[in-house]
């Protein structure tokens, strides 16, 4: 809205039916691209990668000009913001050209990476012409035997911190943020206070412990792997509130937007609002979910077409599955959990199918802040606003 000044008063006007907006169909803020699923690190705990010399995967992943295209139509829709990511985006051989073209045509580029792969020709690049966003990086360690282990590849710590260097010699801002693995967790302090002499770095960093199954449901035998590395709920509990103070604070706010049950309405997330593109032109409601009947083939279509027919529909798929509907859907800890279909599809192959360690770790948030007593079940209290109100 807007307000039209005239000497004797104002109206409201809605900008949205300026004939600027006429025809141009839905917005999008922002874009995932995928570029490729293959990595130079073999994660212990990756719930996406592939080889870095799969030939298979590299000669199905989208065309230079197939990618452009997809910027091209983005851009057409307002994109401000892509983040390139994969498997490790760097390993592109046209990366250098994808991120000038987006950056041509005005979008900021968000880079995932592990930096192994950053060179001084990249380094200089950006610094001619910034992403306008802060870099990511992920980290896997602090030593390079625990890094080392955590990648399952030999010298790539050296490789690391080489890129690291690289950014920030040439003061280009970036963020880091890493896994709590066996091979890590000991190392847990020092980490933060290395992170804390980044520039760029306003807060700790983002750490992952819950770690999600392979989207792709690909490899039993990696699922098996990475269940084994998730840590316990209670523990996972120990580590959000280091900071215990903070901790409280942050979730008195928290709680007050982003709790109370959702009902049977699977999708409360503004799902395919800003999209993935996978790096074989499949545009899927998020990073994660890539059930095969909620994806759109961009191949064969459009992101304008995805954006306005396709996706509102997929937002209002609603629950089936008893158990959800008698737990999930009644259950006030919603901003807690991780409870959703991208996860259900990764654990069970379903969209409905409650995950019960997600379950747990929602659980335990609550008993630590005393919105639950022991063996309480969420979905079983009735007084849930009232608790909330005594955070």
């Amino acid at each position: 809205m807007s307000r039209v000044i005239s000497p004797s008063y104002s109206v409201k006007v809605d900008l949205s039916q300026h004939s600027l907006w006429k025809d141009r169909g839905p917005l999008l803020e922002r874009i995932d691209l995928e570029l490729t699923e293959r990595c130079n690190n073999n994660c212990v705990h990756c719930n996406i990668n592939l080889p870095m010399g799969s030939v298979r995967a590299r000669q199905r992943e989208l065309t230079t000009d197939r990618v452009k295209d997809i910027l091209s139509e983005a851009a057409a829709l307002g994109i401000l913001t892509v983040r390139f990511t994969g498997g490790e985006p760097l390993l592109r051989k046209d990366f250098e050209e994808l991120y000038g073209f987006a950056r041509r045509l005005g979008v900021k580029v968000l880079l995932f990476t592990n930096a192994r792969l950053i060179t001084p020709r990249l380094a200089d690049l950006w610094t001619r012409i910034p992403p306008l966003e802060k870099i990511e990086v992920s980290v896997y360690g602090m030593q390079e035997d625990s890094y080392d282990a955590a990648v399952r590849v030999h010298g790539a710590f050296a490789e690391f911190h080489r890129g690291v260097d690289l950014l920030r010699e040439r003061r280009i801002p970036f963020v880091v943020k890493g896994p709590i693995l066996p091979q890590t967790g000991r190392e847990l302090d020092a980490f933060e206070a290395w992170a804390a002499t980044i520039p760029a770095m306003d807060q700790p960093p983002v750490l992952s412990m819950f770690f999600d199954l392979r989207s792709r449901r690909d490899s039993p035998a990696r699922n098996r792997l990475i269940q084994t590395l998730r840590v316990s709920p209670d523990d996972g509990v120990k580590v959000l509130t280091r900071r215990r103070s903070a901790y409280r604070k942050e979730m008195r706010q928290f709680c007050t937007k982003f709790m109370g049950p959702t009902g049977d309405r699977l999708f409360s997330c503004g799902a395919g609002q800003n999209p993935c593109v996978d790096a074989y032109g499949m545009l899927q409601p998020c990073l994660l979910l890539r059930h095969p009947a909620l994806v759109y083939n961009v191949k064969k279509g459009s992101l304008k077409d995805a954006l306005t027919n396709f996706f509102p529909g997929v937002r209002e798929i609603r629950a089936s599955d008893p158990e959800y509907l008698a737990r999930c859907a009644r259950c006030f800890l919603k901003g807690f959990c991780e409870q959703c279909p991208a996860k259900s599809w990764a654990e069970h192959g379903t969209l409905d199918t409650p995950v019960e360690y997600f379950c747990q770790v929602a659980h335990a948030q609550a008993r630590e802040l005393r919105l639950l007593r022991e063996q309480e079940r969420a979905w079983e209290v009735a007084d849930w606003k009232a608790r909330l109100e005594q955070i």
